[in-house]
């Protein structure tokens, strides 16, 4: 059964009724994508319950609706899954690009679940990506509210100002863009090059990148060392890591 509401998407996903959740959140936990994607589906017309096309996100389905997306029928989420990712330079990660540029996700092992990034790096940035078969577990770990810390180490072209470096953790606006505190710390200076170690909670589109260029720094290379309670490590480019016990690991689960 499946039932549509004209009330607003703040509304809480989970209604009285064991079971019941709305769909986006239900086709995320499926790993088949994040839960923006699946409201931005829905819109689209390309999602059907029980044989009724939806054109609305505020609709809630129980376990045994039988649904479809692009005509193939949504299996049942698996258990939560996470892979530690060692992102090279050169490669997106977002599923399709105009422009044909390779993606990460072409360099997977074909064994693996359809999974999505838990944010993302951009094509000129390297190191930790977090992956995972749980649209639900990424958008919570992508939270700033969740408050989980990413850590950098960036090589610039510049002259660093420990003053400069201090601005950054009130937080900055740059153009319409706010970004919060950004917490730098100067590791070496050698000419005109040098080397910051960076950590923020939250991951706006090239953030690093805007906002140590506010301060005449221009980033070279950047290299994410962590996320959360997850780090790099000794984990080779191009390699992948499971981890193992996600149920004991993540206090933020998706349930």
């Amino acid at each position: 059964m499946i039932g549509s509401y004209s009330k607003p998407l703040s509304q809480p996903a989970l209604q009285d009724g064991k079971g019941m959740e709305r769909i986006a959140k239900r086709m995320a936990r499926s790993g088949l994508c994040s839960r923006r994607d699946a409201e931005k589906w829905i819109s689209q017309g390309r999602v059907i319950v029980n044989g009724t096309k939806l054109t609305s996100p505020a609709t809630n389905v129980s376990d045994s609706c039988k649904i479809k997306v692009d005509g193939k029928l949504l299996g049942e989420p698996e258990g939560t899954r996470l892979w530690r990712y060692h992102k090279r330079v050169g490669f997106l990660t977002t599923h399709n690009d105009p422009q044909g540029r390779p993606n990460i996700f072409q360099t997977l092992p074909t064994t693996l679940p359809r999974v999505i990034s838990i944010g993302r790096l951009d094509i000129n940035s390297e190191g930790l990506l977090l992956l995972t078969n749980d649209g639900e577990l990424a958008r919570k770990m992508e939270l700033p509210r969740t408050g989980l810390t990413r850590t950098y180490k960036a090589r610039v072209y510049g002259l660093v100002k420990k003053s400069a470096l201090a601005e950054l953790k009130r937080g900055i606006t740059v153009g319409k863009v706010h970004y919060g505190p950004i917490h730098a710390h100067l590791d070496r200076q050698v000419g005109a090059n040098a080397w910051l170690s960076i950590a923020l909670k939250e991951g706006k589109n090239r953030e690093i990148r805007h906002a140590l260029a506010t301060i005449n720094l221009r980033v070279n290379r950047l290299i994410r060392v962590s996320y959360g309670q997850f780090s790099l490590g000794s984990l080779a480019p191009g390699t992948l890591h499971e981890v193992i016990g996600m149920d004991k690991k993540l206090p933020y689960g998706s349930q």
